[in-house]
């Protein structure tokens, strides 16, 4: 009876010592695991950090493509991802710190104007990563045609590009781009991703401005994003409207808007403008600027010049202007420019009875455009 129950004892004992050992060897395997994949998060966390350096200061971006931008994003929403799961646990979040540190203290003695990334800057990495790309004077062109797709999928967790709307309110909140559109702008008539698009628009002609003294450059951007958006140009046309009407207050915005203006009227694309966007959008830009508002006019007496009085139709109607506007629908538009911009109004009467009279001064219906112009805006 001793010796089973010797036995039996031992046995336990034996059976203890081994369940001991197998809790402590997964123990040990389970530390190493964690030890590996914390490894891997900060490995990934500063080689995110360096991608977003890249991005910002090198020329490497000249080399990009659509994979290329498609990882960025992939990485910059992961370093989102690793706040949202790490920013209440004190311990992993000091480590990752020290590795920012780290990675910061490395990257600031390579690259001159490197501005360092925090924790806290972590759920704003797809911001950050676009704002860079858009001062990088390097960034190619096909780049910026992708972030210019207004078809951009929403779901950012299901896409392979970003959602530039999705970044919008960032854009639009970030102290460094703080370029809103004028509160007292109609801004259904623009559209979420024209608005950020047109922030977009400025902080890219700001980069290349400040970067070369070239105009031909700058150019040749603005030519490239056009001919990439050919079959969106009313899209393309708001675009261009909400970058005029952000707001800075500065001289360089002023700078830049004159510029994007004088691009327009060399381009021709201001009478498409005038024909593609809503008339109250158009008021907002008389109303903000006196170099469209004066083109804006051009192109209403050029659409009048092109016009011819059909008999058969008794009405004036254009033969040469593409797309076409209807008479009523152009005294639509003088009549909304005069209740915009009422001191407008008695040199534009004087200039079109001038042009009346040059026809022959006769007070009859469709024999001089101008002597019609009148005749409906006076009633």
């Amino acid at each position: 009876m001793r010796s089973v129950k010797s036995d039996k004892t031992g046995g336990g004992t034996r059976e203890k010592r081994k369940r001991r050992q197998w809790l402590s060897t997964a123990k040990r395997l389970n530390c190493e695991r964690r030890e590996r994949h914390m490894e891997a998060v900060l490995k990934n966390l500063a080689s995110t950090v360096e991608l977003l350096a890249v991005a910002a200061h090198s020329g490497v971006v000249e080399q990009w493509d659509k994979q290329t931008l498609s990882r960025a994003f992939h990485w910059a929403r992961y370093c989102e991802h690793l706040f949202s799961r790490f920013h209440n646990n004190s311990a992993v979040r000091r480590i990752m710190e020290k590795q920012l540190q780290l990675t910061n203290q490395s990257l600031q003695a390579a690259i001159s104007g490197y501005t360092e990334v925090s924790f806290s800057d972590l759920p704003r990495c797809q911001h950050h990563l676009l704002l860079g790309l858009l001062n990088n004077p390097k960034l190619p062109s096909s780049i910026m045609r992708i972030l210019f797709d207004s078809k951009s999928p929403a779901d950012t967790k299901h896409s392979e590009y970003p959602d530039v709307t999705g970044l919008c309110s960032h854009m639009i909140q970030c102290k460094s781009a703080c370029k809103v559109l004028n509160p007292l702008t109609d801004q259904s008539a623009v559209g979420a991703d024209a608005e950020v698009q047109g922030v977009m628009l400025m902080e890219r002609l700001g980069a290349l401005m400040s970067q070369s003294s070239e105009a031909c450059r700058t150019e040749h951007f603005l030519d490239s994003v056009l001919q990439g958006c050919e079959r969106a140009a009313e899209h393309f046309c708001r675009v261009i409207a909400a970058a005029l009407l952000t707001t800075e207050n500065s001289a360089s915005q002023t700078a830049l808007q004159d510029f994007l203006m004088d691009w327009l009227q060399k381009k021709h694309m201001l009478m498409h403008m005038c024909s593609a966007l809503p008339t109250t959008l158009l008021m907002d830009l008389a109303k903000e600027h006196l170099k469209f508002r004066d083109a804006y006019y051009d192109v209403l007496k050029k659409w009048a010049s092109d016009m011819e009085y059909s008999i058969s139709e008794g009405e004036w109607v254009q033969t040469s202007t593409n797309p076409t506007v209807s008479f009523q629908k152009l005294t639509e538009h003088f009549q909304a420019l005069f209740d915009t911009c009422p001191s407008l109004r008695d040199d534009v009467e004087k200039e079109l009875n001038a042009l009346k009279i040059s026809d022959g001064d006769f007070d009859v219906r469709g024999l001089s455009v101008w002597g019609d112009l009148l005749s409906v805006l006076n009633r």
